[in-house]
C-alpha cells in the first residue's frame, strides 16, 4: 500500500520543503517510486525538483479546481529516476479563496489521489504544505495517512506546535480517522550551540520514539542545491546534509504503519 505523508508545520523556515524534496529524492534513489505534490504557492519544492512552474503551467491548482486529473499534471524529475512531481504555480495563491465555495472542499486532494492510485503505483506520495493551517494544508492533512513534522533546533521551536497537534486531532476526529503523526525530524542543527542540543533533548522528551534518530545539520550545500534546480542528494551526495537525509529516509522507510 502507498504511504501518503504530509509534511506540515505552520511555522515557516523550519526546513519543511527541504526535508520533503531530499527525503523523496533519497527514497527514489533507493529504488522506491515516489511522487511529490507541491501544495505551497511559493513553489519551492517544484524548483528543487527541477520542474517547470512558470505561470500557466498545469499543476496542483488545476487539479484542486477540477480542471485536470492528478495523473495529467505529473512530471518526472530530470535528475533522479522514479521521482516525480506535481508543480505549484503562482495561481495556487488564489486557491484558498476559490476553494471556500467548493463542495467537499477539504477532500479535493484525497479524491484525486484515490483516483490516481487506482491506476498508478507509488510507494510514497509526499505532500509539501504551506506554512499555514488554511485550506491547502487541510487538503494535505485529509489526503494523508501520516504526518512528518520537521522541527528546527532553535529557540521557539515548540511554539505553535500544540496548535498543529490540536488541528491534527480535530482532523482525525472529523475528517480523516487514519491520520497519525508518525515521525518528527529535527532540522537545522548547529552542533556549536548548547541551545540546539537543549531543543533536541526537549523534543525527544516530548515525543520519544517518534523522533527520528538522525538530526539534519545546518549545511550550506542543502541551501545551495535548489538554486541549481536540484536536491542536495544529487547536488553534493557526499555532503553532511545529503548523508543525513539519506539516513533519515531509511529510518522513515523502516517505520511500520
Amino acid at each position: 500500500m502507498s504511504r501518503i505523508i504530509t509534511i506540515a508545520n505552520q511555522k515557516g523556515g523550519v526546513g519543511k520543503t527541504t526535508t520533503t524534496v531530499n527525503i523523496a529524492a533519497a527514497m527514489a534513489q533507493a529504488g522506491k517510486n515516489v511522487l511529490v505534490v507541491d501544495m505551497d504557492p511559493q513553489g519551492n519544492a517544484t524548483t528543487a525538483l527541477g520542474i517547470d512552474h512558470s505561470e500557466g503551467t498545469p499543476g496542483i491548482y488545476d487539479v484542486l479546481m477540477g480542471e485536470s486529473s492528478l495523473a495529467d499534471v505529473i512530471n518526472p524529475c530530470p535528475d533522479i529516476a522514479n521521482l516525480f512531481g506535481v508543480a505549484a504555480t503562482i495561481d495556487l495563491a488564489g486557491a484558498e479563496v476559490e476553494l471556500v465555495s467548493t463542495p467537499n472542499r477539504e477532500h479535493r486532494l484525497r479524491e484525486e489521489i484515490d483516483i490516481l492510485l487506482g491506476n498508478h503505483d507509488f510507494d510514497y506520495i509526499f505532500l509539501d504544505c504551506p506554512p499555514s493551517l488554511g485550506l491547502l494544508t487541510l487538503n494535505g492533512l485529509v489526503a494523508a495517512r501520516e504526518v512528518l513534522l520537521p522541527i528546527q533546533c532553535e529557540y521557539y521551536a515548540l511554539e505553535g506546535l500544540s496548535q498543529l497537534l490540536k488541528t491534527v486531532d480535530m482532523i482525525k476526529a472529523h475528517l480523516n480517522p487514519d491520520l497519525e503523526v508518525t515521525a518528527i525530524i529535527l532540522t537545522m542543527y548547529d552542533g556549536r550551540t548548547r541551545l540546539a542540543s537543549q531543543v533536541a533533548d526537549e523534543v525527544r522528551s516530548h515525543f520519544g520514539a517518534r523522533v527520528l534518530d538522525t538530526i539534519i545539520p545546518r549545511n550550506v550545500r542543502v541551501s545551495e542545491a535548489p538554486s541549481y534546480g536540484q536536491t542536495v542528494i544529487t547536488y553534493d551526495p557526499n555532503s553532511s546534509g545529503a548523508i543525513s537525509y539519506r539516513e533519515a529516509a531509511a529510518q522513515l522507510d523502516a517505520i511500520i504503519v
